[in-house]
């Protein structure tokens, strides 16, 4: 079932005592089985994925909808809610309280936005499991948070993007800026891509400032084609930066769902979720009673994130960009190598990492604020 609005602040009261009633009443514990026919999950979207057909929203949507055709569940078990504005804190909180009030023992949200609410909700309904995309917190009980190592994706990404490139100029339109590691961890990952196929290219970026906001997604490419990019990739929600490269008649890169449908014209290959893989596997541990709320970092290998196949646009530079793709996939796969190895060199000079080390998880995830010593941000 979706909804599209969030319940007002004169219903706020009498939802309160409805929920913390029925919260008290069910006595279902996170870590116990539980009968699958009694299951209902709630979702939290950031904008409404059934009007979509690619981007952030339409991945999470998919994934959704493969979990529940692989457990068994049917669509009276599954409530979203959508297009709630992650930097809107009521409206959030009214979300995730109707879908309580709703009978929900999940809640999956979506948007890194939503993690303070999680985080406060989490301690006040320990009968109900708050699972927070992207985010950087969780609790010993009911609170857990989930990603993927996407910048192995984009590392492979990098290649192609490297190799096909006539100007020695890629830009990347990103959501956030370099404090935020999730973004710039993908920069970074990409970029080195870029540099194993083409030492020569540089790496442009572009921040929107805003995890959605499709017209500054569009005008952020048109300013980097601008300036010379003959390849575009992204991390922001929309299709739009591959929509601005078809047009201007360059290639890039789709990110969240593949996004070659969108722009047949300009998309190489895209980098994708299929959080299938943690859905499925996350509704299956509260149905048998195994769930924990240690956080989930998948990888490739685990199949959360990858690259579709390569398209025709490759042309000429195809056979080489996939053998290069595909030994370095083999290499990250068997652990040999994984894309932050070994001393980094940032863009102001530092050296990251050690010799014959490996950047931790933390690191990843939650310490970088510095660009690859190939990439510059435009202003």
């Amino acid at each position: 079932m979706r909804v599209c609005s969030v319940p007002g602040r004169a219903c706020a009261g009498l939802a309160l005592a409805v929920i913390f009633l029925f919260s008290c009443q069910r006595g279902w514990r996170p870590g116990e089985p539980l009968a699958k026919e009694a299951l209902k999950i709630g979702v939290v979207h950031i904008t409404d994925p059934g009007k979509e057909s690619s981007g952030y929203a339409y991945a999470h949507e998919t994934g959704i909808r493969e979990m529940m055709e692989s457990v068994g569940l049917d669509g009276g078990q599954l409530i979203e809610k959508v297009q709630v504005d992650d930097a809107d804190a009521m409206g959030i909180e009214n979300a995730m309280r109707d879908l309580i009030a709703g009978g929900v023992q999940i809640i999956f949200a979506t948007s890194w936005g939503y993690m303070n609410t999680c985080e406060k909700l989490a301690g006040e309904f320990p009968g109900v499991i708050f699972a927070h995309a992207t985010g950087s917190r969780s609790n010993s009980s009911n609170f857990t948070n989930y990603y993927g190592r996407v910048y192995q994706a984009r590392y492979l990404s990098g290649i192609a993007a490297g190799l096909k490139t006539k100007t020695g100029k890629i830009g990347y339109v990103a959501a956030q800026g370099r404090d935020n590691s999730e973004v710039t961890g993908g920069i970074n990952a990409f970029a080195l891509g870029v540099e194993k196929a083409n030492p020569g290219a540089r790496i442009f970026v572009k921040v929107t400032y805003s995890w959605f906001d499709p017209r500054g997604e569009a005008a952020a490419a048109r300013e980097l084609i601008a300036q010379g990019c003959d390849v575009l990739a992204q991390h922001c929600d929309t299709p739009n930066p591959q929509l601005e490269a078809q047009k201007a008649g360059v290639f890039g890169i789709g990110y969240n769902s593949g996004m070659e449908a969108d722009a047949p014209g300009a998309v190489l290959a895209s980098v994708r979720w299929r959080w299938g893989v943690y859905y499925t596997s996350l509704v299956r541990s509260v149905l048998d009673g195994t769930f924990t709320s240690e956080p989930y970092f998948g990888s490739l290998k685990d199949g959360i994130v990858d690259m579709t196949p390569l398209s025709d646009l490759a042309g000429a530079a195809g056979p080489e960009i996939l053998r290069l793709i595909a030994a370095e996939r083999t290499r990250i796969e068997s652990g040999e190598f994984d894309v932050f190895d070994g001393v980094l060199l940032s863009n102001d000079g530092r050296e990251i990492g050690r010799a014959g080390a490996r950047l931790s998880d933390g690191e990843i995830r939650d310490g970088m604020d510095w660009y690859y010593h190939t990439v510059n941000e435009i202003n």
